[in-house]
Order: structure tokens, then sequence, then C-alpha cells
């Protein structure tokens, strides 16, 4: 008899993201012509002198187990970063160090949550939001958005969604945002700070794409609003997305000492702490710095203008400029609607694309946007040119 597995297991879906990359992956492995826009991390090298301070520590054997929450040293330099960029008072007992921001929110929403609670999540939002609050057995609230509001929930509309509610725990924020690069400003950030003090509940700013904010625009973290806000805010960052380290896996969590305490609990019974090597590196990354970081951010700013620049020609579709992140999310409803295939959502349209034009997009029904199809500009110029092309001959010949 075969075991039986859990309804937890079998209600949670693959990761779209992971799954367009994965299938371009192979189809290039196959020898393929794929572009491939499904990518959500830098096409840059982790810079040399962060890789440089990895091969150190392994010629230095530091090479074993590090307390749960991260070495010290780390812990340190994030709070120094977090004083340095965001104004924000923290010491080591505060920040947890985890295998990549996404597992920081894993266990913020394991010690925080209980069956039933309600986790409260701007859409369209990044893919693993809602797939983790249910994992911790808590109930996501979709808070859906228009393009001609940039994607950005109001404090008025956060203010009605609690009112309705019985067990509001937290609002997920993301910003700047994955998927549709939307970048929330002080004033927009201290009313919705306002209605979760007004009702008690956690704010937990996801900030990984922080470093990537474009036409000359700085960062606002919500936790640096005042002292009694950062009490109810779990901030996440990690090196990832600024420092173009994703295979390292390393994020982080700062706030409140007693909720970060009892974080690293879970973590130490999970995975125990990030490995030590990228650890090392990671303070480096965080201390230093060698220009990098902005050459990436002005290469995407570039990319991103002609990106959606050529999207907005293409008959019949529209585009916002993202303002932050490397995503743009164009409007491809039109062509949905329109069409002479038979396709009948943003899934079938690319598959279509994929399938007889090579380009690989992610559909918006995967953040909550059936309207849309999401681009990731972490891609060379020269694929954004070509997939772009293959794109709009896909679309003008699904109509003609």
């Amino acid at each position: 008899m075969a075991i039986q597995i859990s309804h937890r297991a079998k209600a949670i879906k693959p990761s779209p993201t992971l799954t367009v990359s994965a299938l371009a992956k192979q189809m290039k492995a196959d020898g393929i012509d794929v572009i491939n826009f499904g990518v959500g991390e830098p096409d840059f090298n982790t810079p040399d002198y962060i890789k440089n301070e990895a091969h150190k520590a392994i010629d230095e054997n530091f090479t074993r187990y590090t307390a749960s929450a991260g070495i010290i040293e780390l812990r340190e330099a994030i709070a120094a970063k977090l004083k340095r960029d965001n104004n924000l008072d923290c010491n080591p007992n505060d920040i947890l160090v985890s295998p990549g921001a996404k597992a920081s929110i894993f266990f913020l929403l394991m010690t925080i949550c209980d069956p039933r609670d309600e986790v409260l999540i701007p859409s369209p939002y990044w893919v693993s939001y809602t797939s983790q609050v249910e994992m911790v057995d808590a109930f996501p609230i979709l808070l859906p958005t228009r393009a001609a509001s940039n994607f950005k929930i109001s404090a008025e509309q956060l203010e009605e969604a609690l009112e309705s509610l019985s067990n509001p725990k937290a609002l997920i924020l993301n910003s700047p945002n994955n998927p549709t690069g939307s970048v929330y400003n002080r004033k927009e950030l201290e009313k919705i700070a306002a209605v979760c003090i007004k009702h008690n509940i956690m704010i937990i700013s996801d900030e990984i794409y922080e470093k990537l904010i474009y036409d000359g625009k700085k960062h606002f973290s919500i936790a640096s609003i005042s002292d009694e806000v950062r009490e109810h805010t779990v901030l996440i960052n990690g090196v990832s997305k600024a420092y173009a380290m994703t295979g390292w896996r390393l994020g982080y969590a700062a706030g409140p000492a007693d909720i970060i305490k009892r974080a690293a609990r879970i973590q130490g019974h999970t995975t125990s702490c990030v490995n030590s090597i990228t650890q090392k590196a990671a303070i480096v990354a965080l201390n230093e710095c060698d220009g990098s970081v902005a050459e990436m951010r002005e290469e995407f700013q570039k990319r991103r203008n002609f990106l959606v620049d050529e999207l907005n020609k293409i008959p019949n579709l529209k585009c916002r400029l993202p303002r932050g992140a490397f995503y743009a999310m164009p409007n491809i409803s039109y062509y949905i609607h329109n069409n002479k295939l038979g396709i009948k959502n943003c899934v079938e349209m690319c598959e279509y694309i994929l399938r007889e034009y090579k380009v690989a997009i992610v559909p918006g029904s995967a953040f909550g946007a059936d309207k849309y199809v999401r681009f990731s500009y972490a891609t060379s110029m020269e694929n954004i040119e070509e997939g772009l092309k293959r794109f709009k001959k896909g679309l003008i010949d699904s109509i003609s």
C-alpha cells in the first residue's frame, strides 16, 4: 500500500519562474536557440573582490558549522549596512542570517503564524509568498492592484481589507516589487505603516531589490519611519540581487529580537546555518565596494528603457515603466481575446511563444495577474533585441 502524501505537500505547486527557466535551459541544452526572459537573477558575475574572500575562507579552512543565526562578524556587517543605508539601529541579536531571503521569510512566517491566521499580500505578488503562507497553515489574503495605481496598494485599501478579516497577522510588502517593478515612496509607506500599527499587525518588508532603483531615486525602508513602526516590522534582504550572488544563498531578516531569536531556533532545527564560506564572502560584499553594483544598475536601466519602449511600440500592447528590480509586465489581454489559435489565457500564450518562437517568458497568472506576462531584463541587450523581435512576431501572427 502506497504511503499517503500530506495535504500540505499536495497543495504546493511548483514555482512557475523556476519551471520556465528549467525548461528554457533544457531546450538550450538540446541545441534549441531559446531567448530566456524568465530568469530572476542578474546575468552578471559575482564581483572578484567577493570571490577572492571566498577563496581565502577555503584556504584558511573556514569550512565548519557556524552559529545558526550567522557568524557575529556578518551580523555586525549587516547592522552597519542597515544603519548606513536605511537609518536603522540594529544589533546582532536583531538579525538572522538564512540560506536565502526566501528561507528568512519562511522561518519568520513559521514564527508568527498560527493556523487560520491571515497574511495580506498585494497582487501581483512574488510566487512564493502565497505558497509559504499556506505551508504554515495560514491564509493568504490578496489585495488586487491596478496598472493605473502603478500596481501599489493604498492605505485606504489596506484599512478596508483589515476591517473584514477575523485573524489578520501580517502584511507582506515588497518594494521594489517582483514582478511589477513598482516602488513605494515615503509618504505611501507612512500611511500604510499607520494602518498596520492601528490594527497591530506585523509588516514583513521584502527589500531584496533595494539596490536596483532607477532614475536617480532612492530606496526608503518602512522600518525607518519610527521606533514604533520598527517594532512592528521585520525587514528582509540579502546579497543575491545586488551583488549577483544568487547561487551563494544568503538572505537575512532584521527585526524585534524576540521574533528573531525564535525564528533562529526554527532554522537551527531545519537548515542549521548558511554555509560558512558564503558568510565570509558576504561580509566583504557588504563592507566594501568596487563600483560593480552601480555599474550593474546603470546597465539594467538602459535595458529597461529599451525593453519598455519597444514593448509599447507593439500594437495593442501596454507596459508600465518599472521603477525598480529588473522586470517588466506588459498587458497582452488584446492578444488573448483576439487570437485565431484558440489561446484562452496567458499560460497558453506563453507556451505558444516558447514553442513556436523560442522565447521564454513567465505567465502573469503565476503572480496573480492573468492579463499580463513578465519579462526579466536580466539578460544581454543582444538577447533583448532578438527576443523582442520574436515576441512581436508571435503576437502579430496569432491574430493574422
